[in-house]
């Protein structure tokens, strides 16, 4: 038979689902995938309940139901004093990693060049060479994780068509500040470029809030804004995610997504479109629990020798192996953390361009987002294994 798709086929498996197999098979505590261990809240779960039997189960419009643009548009106001009209600037997703890719769509060419910044979520490098584009990498390096400025501009250049920037980041957590705001934005300007925005982690923030691209001056009709109610109100198995952008953006966005999926289900879109209308107690009581989560996870981490780096938003913290690697990189000691402690963690490694430069070896990422008692066990655990070394 002739070959397939070679880029598709030249994947490998993701690393998330080989350390996921490997825990199963270890009964091992996850702590790799980001993806809450509780339901997200009831009054939700039973509006999508209640919207599945009240007959609106068929197509629903292409840019999504105006139960759920309105409340995008309402929360853009809300949160960022930024006015979207619900109608023209709001498109709704199959989740934000097709968010994503049709806003990739909407605006690059083959041949065009799209500034990425390492550490990066894995799926951003798959779909840029499925489009034909070119990726001009940025790396942050630990363990601060600070914007690069003479690396920034180095990498934009003619043939930029857009930067595409996760904040709050995954794998860092790392929430960009107005200084780096305003760099990006004035390069964006400058090289007559498009900003595609990730942020999903958006309501996920310990200290500093987040504050959008698009908020800067002259992004408005440059800015592609990607949230997704899967972080917001943990249901990622929701897949519900959602654009704003400029009318003629959102257009292009809007045929990007009939092509891959057209429609997300009904009643998740109105039920999503009731979270966002929840009140800001809601908002703050899930940061803060993410927040102890984070620092209860940290404390212990450091305690046992893997000192953590600073993670001011999403679901991550990072921490260096340094202490009891014995030789062994991210990748095999992640390996060995599930079959000698029961603990599942990813390699920070996999979070770089394969082609680029040699990517930091010491550094793995835990995901905190799980219940106390099961981030206490996941603890002690390692402390078995770890406590005594040093």
């Amino acid at each position: 038979m002739k070959p397939a798709n070679t880029q598709l086929s030249a994947l490998p498996t993701t690393i998330f689902t080989v350390m996921s197999q490997l825990a199963a098979q270890h009964g091992a505590i996850n702590l790799g995938q980001g993806f809450p261990d509780t339901e997200g809240p009831a009054e939700l779960v039973e509006a999508a309940r209640r919207f599945l039997g009240d007959g609106r189960n068929q197509y629903a419009p292409l840019t999504g139901l105006p139960e759920l643009r309105g409340a995008v548009a309402r929360a853009n106001a809300r949160f960022y004093g930024i006015e979207a009209d619900a109608t023209r600037d709001v498109v709704v997703t199959s989740g934000a990693t097709e968010a994503i890719t049709a806003c990739l769509m909407a605006v690059v060419d083959p041949g065009d060049e799209v500034v990425l910044i390492e550490p990066l979520y894995d799926t951003y490098l798959p779909v840029l060479k499925m489009l034909g584009a070119v990726a001009r990498c940025v790396r942050l390096h630990a363990p601060d994780w600070l914007l690069p400025e003479q690396e920034l501009r180095a990498a934009f250049g003619p043939k930029t068509k857009a930067i595409l920037l996760n904040s709050p980041m995954n794998p860092t957590g790392k929430v960009f500040d107005a200084r780096e705001r305003a760099l990006i934005a004035e390069l964006v300007r400058q090289h007559d470029a498009y900003a595609i925005c990730d942020e999903v982690y958006e309501h996920l923030t310990f200290e500093a809030p987040h504050v959008p691209l698009m908020a800067e001056p002259g992004m408005r009709e440059r800015t592609m804004r990607i949230g997704s109610a899967g972080k917001t109100f943990s249901l990622t198995g929701w897949k519900v995610g959602y654009v704003t952008a400029s009318a003629a953006l959102a257009a292009l966005v809007a045929k990007a997504h009939q092509i891959l999926t057209f429609c997300t289900p009904p009643n998740l879109q109105r039920a999503v479109a009731v979270g966002l209308d929840m009140k800001d107690g809601y908002y703050e009581r899930l940061s803060g629990e993410l927040r102890a989560r984070r620092d209860q996870l940290s404390e212990g981490l450091h305690a046992l020798g893997f000192p953590t780096l600073p993670a001011g938003g999403s679901y991550f913290v990072v921490a260096s192996i340094d202490a009891h690697a014995k030789g062994r990189d991210d990748v095999t000691f992640c390996r060995d953390l599930i079959t000698e402690a029961g603990v599942a963690a990813i390699p920070v490694s996999a979070f770089y361009d394969p082609e680029g430069a040699e990517p930091p070896r010491n550094l793995i990422r835990f995901a905190f987002c799980k219940r106390e008692a099961v981030l206490t066990e996941a603890l002690e655990r390692l402390g078995r294994v770890f406590a005594t070394e040093g």
